[in-house]
C-alpha cells in the first residue's frame, strides 16, 4: 500500500509518496524527467517487502513546490531536499538513495555532497557528470542524442509539450523507445502530473538550471565548468550500482566508459534489451538487483 504526505524541507514543500514499514531499512529515490513519483510505483512496491521506501515528487514536478526562480533547479538546492528527507526518515544511519534519468544527477549531487550520509548509491540508467559531458564532446553519437537538450531550454518549449493534451510530451517518451505502458490510469496520472499550474515550465527549468553544455554536431566544444573542476569533487565513496538497459537511445555506451574512475566499489548489471525506460520494462527484476546490492 502506498501512502502520500507533505513534507516541508524548510524551502520547498514535496508530494512523498512512501510503503513499507517504516522500522525497516530506508531507501529514497528519485524519478526523472519528464516523470514523477509513480515512475517507481511497480519498483518501489516490491521493495516494500522487506524496505521503507520513500519516493518524493522531486521540486517543480506535479504537487510539489514550483520555485520560479531557475536558479533554484542547481543541483546543490535538489540535493538538499534530499539531505532535508534523509534527516528526517532516517536521522540515526546513512540511507541507501536511488535515481533515474535526471534523479540519478541528483541522486550524484547528493553523493558528492553528502558522503557521510550515504550507504549505497543506486543509478538507474543515469549519467555522471563528469561522464556525460565528456560524452557529450568527444562521442558524436552522444552529442547528437543529446541534441533534445537544447531544445527543452528553449522558453517556447512550455507551451508546445502542454498544448493538446500534453501530445507531444507523450510522443517525446514514446520518441525514446517504445512505451507500451504508458496507456490507461498510467497516462492519465502524467497528464494529471503534468497539467499542474506551472509544473511544465519548472520541469524545464531542470534543464534550463544545469550546467551541461551540448555544442552542435561538428562545433568545436567551449570550456566546461564541470570539466574544469576539481575531479576530486565527485567521487562516489560508497558502494555503487548501476543498472543499466543496454537499449537506451538517450544514453550511449559512451556515457557510462569511465564512471569507474569515480566510483571505485562499482557494480554494473546490465539488462539486455531494455531502454531508456528500465523501470517500467522490468521493475521486478530491478527491485531484485536493488535488494541483493543493499541488503536487508
Amino acid at each position: 500500500m502506498i501512502s502520500f504526505s507533505s513534507f516541508d524541507t524548510g524551502q520547498v514543500t514535496l508530494n512523498v509518496a512512501t510503503a513499507g514499514d517504516p522500522a525497516a531499512r530506508p531507501i529514497i529515490c528519485l524519478h526523472g524527467f519528464p516523470e514523477y513519483w509513480a515512475a517507481w510505483r511497480d519498483v518501489m512496491l516490491d521493495l516494500a517487502r522487506d524496505h521503507f521506501v520513500i519516493v518524493p515528487d522531486q521540486r517543480g514536478y506535479n504537487t510539489s513546490s514550483k520555485p520560479a526562480d531557475v536558479a533554484a533547479y542547481r543541483g546543490r538546492a535538489l540535493a538538499a531536499d534530499v539531505a532535508a528527507l534523509a534527516d528526517h526518515y532516517s536521522p540515526d544511519r546513512p540511507i541507501a538513495l536511488a535515481g533515474h534519468d535526471w534523479g540519478a544527477s541528483v541522486a550524484y549531487a547528493f553523493a558528492f555532497l553528502y558522503p557521510e550520509r550515504l550507504s549505497h548509491l543506486v543509478i538507474a540508467n543515469g549519467v555522471h557528470p563528469v561522464c556525460f559531458q565528456r560524452a557529450i564532446f568527444d562521442d558524436p553519437d552522444q552529442r547528437a542524442a543529446s541534441q533534445y537538450i537544447n531544445k527543452l531550454r528553449d522558453p517556447a518549449t512550455d507551451a508546445r509539450l502542454t498544448e493538446d493534451g500534453c501530445r507531444r510530451a507523450f510522443r517525446m517518451i514514446e520518441g525514446f523507445s517504445p512505451a507500451p505502458w504508458l496507456t490507461g490510469e498510467t497516462r492519465d496520472g502524467y497528464l494529471r502530473a503534468w497539467s499542474q499550474p506551472g509544473a511544465m515550465t519548472s520541469m524545464l527549468n531542470w534543464y534550463r538550471a544545469s550546467p551541461i553544455i551540448v555544442p552542435e554536431p561538428g562545433e568545436a566544444p567551449p570550456a566546461s565548468p564541470i570539466l574544469q573542476a576539481d575531479m576530486s569533487a565527485f567521487r562516489v565513496s560508497c558502494p555503487h550500482l548501476l543498472i543499466w538497459g543496454d537499449a537506451d537511445t538517450a544514453l550511449r555506451p559512451s556515457c557510462i566508459a569511465d564512471l569507474g574512475d569515480f566510483a571505485p566499489d562499482l557494480a554494473v548489471e546490465r539488462f539486455s534489451g531494455c531502454s531508456h525506460w528500465i523501470l517500467h520494462e522490468q521493475p521486478i527484476e530491478a527491485a531484485e538487483s536493488i535488494r541483493r546490492f543493499i541488503g536487508p
